[in-house]
Order: C-alpha cells, then sequence, then structure tokens
C-alpha cells in the first residue's frame, strides 16, 4: 500500500509561514540596501544645485529633502515663497494679471493627483494658467496631474527663482504655453517606478520599462520631443540635469518666454 502523505502540524506551517516572511523581509531590505548603497559608497561629485550651470556644465546633486524654495522678487509671482518648500504639493487660486491662476508648490506626494482634482472643483472661475515650484516626487502624480491641466487647457508658467524638477517637469509639459523665466531650474533624471517587492528580478524590470513607456506615451500625448528623456536616463537618482533654455525650446518643453 501507498504510504499516505505527511501532514503538517499547524506549529509546523506557522513556523515555515514565519520563515517565508524572513527571507521576504531580506529580499526587500536587500533591493533597499542594493539601491541606496552606491549612493552612500559613492556619493554625487556633483556641484549642489545651488551653484549656477551652464551649458556643459549641467549636472547638479538633487535630494528634494534639501532643496529650500530661493528667495522670489517682490511681484514677482502671484504667491509669495514660503521659508520651507511643502512635503506636498500646496495648491492656492488667486488671479494675477487679471487671469484666474492656481500655484503649484512643494514636493509631489502620492496622492496629490486626486487632491489636485478635488481642489478644482472649488476654483471658480476656472483657472487658466498654473505657476510651478516643486523639486518633484511621485511620477504617477504628476503624470496623472498633468493630463487634468492639459484637459483644463491651462498655461503653465514659472518665475526666475521657480524650480521644477525630477517629476515636475511632467507638469511644465501639460501646458497648452509653456514659459519659463531665465533663471528658473528645470531638470530631469532616472525615476524609480512603483515600490519595492518581493518580486524576481525580470518582473522589476517589466515594471521599470512599463514606467518608461508610460512617460513616452505621456510626452507625446504632450507634444514634447522625446529625446528630452537621454538625459533623464543617463542622470542617476542622486543628480539632476539642468536643462538649458535652449535645450527646453529644442524639445518644446518651453512654447514662450516673457
Amino acid at each position: 500500500m501507498m504510504a499516505r502523505p505527511a501532514r503538517w502540524s499547524a506549529g509546523r506551517m506557522l513556523r515555515w509561514i514565519f520563515g517565508l516572511q524572513l527571507v521576504f523581509a531580506a529580499v526587500l531590505l536587500g533591493s533597499d540596501i542594493a539601491r541606496v548603497l552606491p549612493q552612500i559608497a559613492m556619493p554625487s561629485s556633483a556641484p549642489a544645485i545651488t551653484q549656477p550651470p551652464g551649458p556643459g556644465d549641467q549636472t547638479r546633486r538633487y535630494d528634494p529633502r534639501q532643496i529650500d524654495p530661493r528667495p522670489a522678487r517682490p511681484g514677482s509671482r502671484p504667491i509669495p515663497t514660503t521659508t520651507d518648500m511643502p512635503s506636498r504639493l500646496d495648491f492656492v487660486d488667486t488671479v494675477w494679471n487679471g487671469e484666474p491662476t492656481i500655484t503649484l508648490t512643494g514636493q509631489i506626494a502620492p496622492g496629490d493627483a486626486d487632491r489636485l482634482t478635488d481642489f478644482l472643483t472649488t476654483v471658480d472661475p476656472t483657472p487658466t494658467q498654473a505657476f510651478l515650484n516643486s523639486p518633484g516626487g511621485s511620477v504617477q502624480d504628476a503624470l496623472a496631474m498633468g493630463r487634468t491641466l492639459r484637459a483644463l487647457g491651462l498655461a503653465t508658467r514659472m518665475t526666475a527663482t521657480d524650480i521644477c524638477l525630477s517629476a515636475c517637469p511632467y507638469l511644465l509639459a501639460a501646458g497648452t504655453i509653456r514659459t519659463v523665466e531665465d533663471g528658473a531650474l528645470v531638470g530631469v533624471h532616472q525615476h524609480y517606478f512603483g515600490e519595492n517587492t518581493a518580486l524576481p528580478a525580470f518582473m522589476a524590470v517589466e515594471d521599470i520599462q512599463r514606467g518608461q513607456g508610460e512617460v513616452m506615451g505621456y510626452l507625446a500625448d504632450m507634444d514634447i520631443d522625446p529625446l528630452i528623456m537621454r538625459h533623464a536616463l543617463v542622470t542617476p537618482p542622486d543628480e539632476i540635469y539642468l536643462l538649458t533654455p535652449d535645450e527646453m525650446q529644442s524639445y518644446r518643453l518651453t512654447t514662450a518666454s516673457d
């Protein structure tokens, strides 16, 4: 007679599940360490972002938590610059030069796309332009917010002391008219897509490729030259590539200037 397969006791099953959870935790920790270890072992030697860029000298160190707002000239923007960059987008509606206007200031946090949609339902009349001042953040939220701004037909603007880094240029790209004053900082770099999970490597690569595909499709929809991504793809996350005015015009990221 064939022997019956041994049944696992409840205690043995719990120990097996606990052991599997430890393995998953180790994989998660390992992936986080693998991601940040190169930055710890060999931190960026690029100049600080406060150093003015120039053609051929456009890579700067980047840490969104250490980027403070730059003092604005009196009367140069709708809302005075605060002393601290908000940890998630701050939305304000106002009137600027006779036009209903909104300002988006701060880091782009997960959930900000839904917050913007809710905010716009409270604004009357519908804004015609949006001022941007952000060190970046959630790519998915930036893409969703960009589509919302384009659907409304808003222009996007930056004053000379504003910044738009990392995921923020996708908001800039959404404007039907896109204006960046001389002195404003617009920069791109590599992005992370999704959250770290205990997945096989090929699935992590698939996630990255899917994210890049979404970005490329978005840029095409906004009539932005996708070649702008070549700067992003070769710039690590702890650095930022600052685009020159000529580059922004060449990639159609700007359509007008003051």
